[in-house]
């Protein structure tokens, strides 16, 4: 349970400033993700891409603790996932990230299953 705390306390800060109403974040200009839906999700969920978004960048979700669920190249202006039984009904966190691995734009859905 002490371990759980850490993590908590560890990963949540991360992903904390990057909650913008307006799809926006702290670590670009603006919005490479333009849309994603639909929210919450059951089955599946649908991203789609500004133009400026390289072909290097990945897209990578992480369940509320922090464990890695999926990870996928951007190849096209829209992306999706398909939400298996790994994912359970809860909050869900997204990072696209550049080539270099640094997090370009995150945010946060809702499975509801």
């Amino acid at each position: 349970m002490r371990k759980l705390y850490l993590a908590c306390l560890l990963v949540f800060p991360l992903f904390l400033n990057s909650y913008v109403s307006d799809n926006t974040s702290p670590f670009t200009d603006g919005a490479k993700v333009t849309h994603f839906y639909p929210n919450p999700a059951t089955s599946f969920i649908n991203f789609t891409f500004d133009k400026s978004v390289d072909k290097t960048y990945s897209l990578q979700v992480y369940n509320f603790i922090g464990r890695k669920m999926t990870e996928m190249k951007i190849t096209d202006g829209k992306l999706t996932i398909t939400l298996d039984d790994n994912y359970l009904r809860g909050l869900y966190i997204y990072q696209l990230r550049d080539a270099s691995s640094r997090i370009v734009e995150s945010g946060k859905f809702q499975v509801s299953k």
